[in-house]
């Protein structure tokens, strides 16, 4: 089957199909069809479902031109993954944050139901492997919310857990031995906001990254609260956390439940939290899987290869 779309007249030719065709042969590797530039037109010839994902792909590429100026290889990849799923976000799916040049969109239906339970709920409990968007959509959200001034604060949480190391044998002050553990909370508030930005809200206290033992004794109004790595927390300072919700707050409790870096034997406070507080409206619960992996490739098939290599010596077991 062939296809041929006939671009917009204002689309910029090079822009839209990227360095030396990259953007074209992206999709032609991605979904096994061939596509040919050719007088202002573009031809997709291939199996017939993956010619008609092809073309709309083709669309969705020049809508995204067209509204942010630019295409760059990581928005092809975000489209590509959004058309294997199979969703196709709407304004109310969008996630605009400070950076002008980029909103946050979900990648699969999970991410799609995440992102309007954290907008419906006061309380949102997220769970699922790395690379699913968790912590991302959280803070995307927040900083939204800031935008729109429909919240004063946002306050961003980890327990400092040790994977297999002692924060007492690092080197320098408390803020230095705890800085690695919130370095994936910076990184994806430096993806949303100009750096300078970001400083300036961190100095005028309206965006606070903190360890989760910081949290003790406060009552947070008017702000969104996330606790990152809640897998890693106990019973008690999940039940610290939790009841930190103040009037006007959001709260959303990430973690993924199969990685905890708990001493052997203590449970973690996320899955107590989670089975004692499942009955109670307006509380959200999504259980994110290996389907809304949305980094780099290879980490699906880790996922999954570990999960394939846990199920084997279950049996055997």
């Amino acid at each position: 089957m062939e296809i041929k779309i006939q671009l917009e007249a204002d689309t910029p030719r090079a822009e839209l199909f990227g360095p030396s065709d990259s953007h074209l042969r992206l999709l032609c590797d991605t979904l096994g069809v061939k596509v040919i530039a050719r007088d202002g037109n573009v031809l997709i010839d291939g199996e017939p479902a993956d010619v008609r994902t092809g073309s709309e792909l083709i669309e969705r590429m020049q809508s995204r031109l067209s509204q942010r100026g630019q295409l760059h290889k990581t928005d092809v990849q975000e489209l590509i993954s959004q058309a294997l799923n199979e969703i196709k976000p709407g304004k109310d799916d969008t996630i605009e944050v400070y950076s002008r040049k980029k909103a946050i969109e979900p990648f699969t239906k999970g991410q799609m139901n995440y992102i309007k339970a954290m907008y419906k709920n006061d309380l949102t409990f997220c769970t699922g492997p790395a690379g699913t968007g968790k912590t991302y959509l959280a803070v995307a959200v927040a900083v939204s919310m800031l935008k729109k001034k429909q919240i004063r604060k946002i306050v961003l949480a980890r327990p400092a857990v040790e994977a297999g190391e002692r924060l007492g044998f690092l080197p320098g002050d408390l803020a230095a031995k705890v800085n690695p553990y919130l370095r994936p909370l910076f990184d994806s508030l430096e993806d949303m906001m100009e750096f300078g930005q970001m400083q300036k809200f961190i100095e005028m206290d309206i965006i606070e990254v903190i360890p989760l033992a910081f949290m003790r004794g406060r009552t947070l109004n008017e702000a969104v609260v996330i606790c990152d790595e809640a897998q890693n927390t106990s019973r008690s300072q999940m039940l610290m956390f939790l009841t930190r919700l103040g009037r006007g707050s959001k709260m959303i409790i990430t973690g993924d439940i199969t990685q905890t870096d708990l001493e052997p034997g203590q449970k973690s406070g996320l899955v107590e939290a989670i089975h004692t507080l499942r009955h109670i409206k307006n509380i959200g619960l999504v259980e994110l899987d290996k389907l809304d992996i949305v980094r780099h490739s290879l980490v699906h098939q880790i996922v999954q290869a570990y999960d394939d290599k846990k199920q084997k010596e279950t049996r055997s077991s």
